[in-house]
């Protein structure tokens, strides 16, 4: 089993993330850790000087009594963080953070898109340096 489990939360995909909470339980050792992780995409510069202030603080906020509200329910200990920047960079990131051993990231059906750019899950499967179970 797993000691340290990324389970990345895609606030647009809440309920995938839930189901890969659940995964993540049942695959968490006794004493093991789970982290829920969410990462806020910077916008570019010239959007954000439109944007309301306190718009970062605000969607931090609302993450993050989102965030609890799944963790409500875990059985195992979990940790929330909120993160800025690339999704698929900083999931990564916090994975070393960590020192996970296993990552469980949602994935939707590939688009067009996808299959030129990759999403983010295609993009932690070929770079994590811990095992990825993508849930479908």
């Amino acid at each position: 089993m797993y000691k340290n489990i990324i389970v990345p939360i895609d606030m647009g995909q809440e309920e995938r993330g839930r189901k890969a909470l659940e995964i993540a339980q049942r695959l968490c050792d006794d004493g093991g850790t789970l982290h829920l992780v969410n990462v806020i995409e910077e916008v570019p510069a010239y959007v954000a000087a439109e944007l309301p202030s306190d718009i970062y603080e605000n969607s931090r906020k609302q993450v993050k009594e989102t965030l609890q509200d799944v963790a409500k329910g875990a059985s195992a200990k979990t940790e929330i963080e909120i993160r800025h920047g690339r999704p698929a960079t900083e999931i990564m990131s916090a994975a070393e953070e960590v020192d996970a051993d296993l990552i469980i990231v949602a994935s939707h059906r590939p688009e067009l898109a996808d299959y030129l750019l990759g999403s983010t899950a295609a993009r932690v499967v070929r770079h994590a340096n811990c095992a990825v179970l993508v849930d479908r």
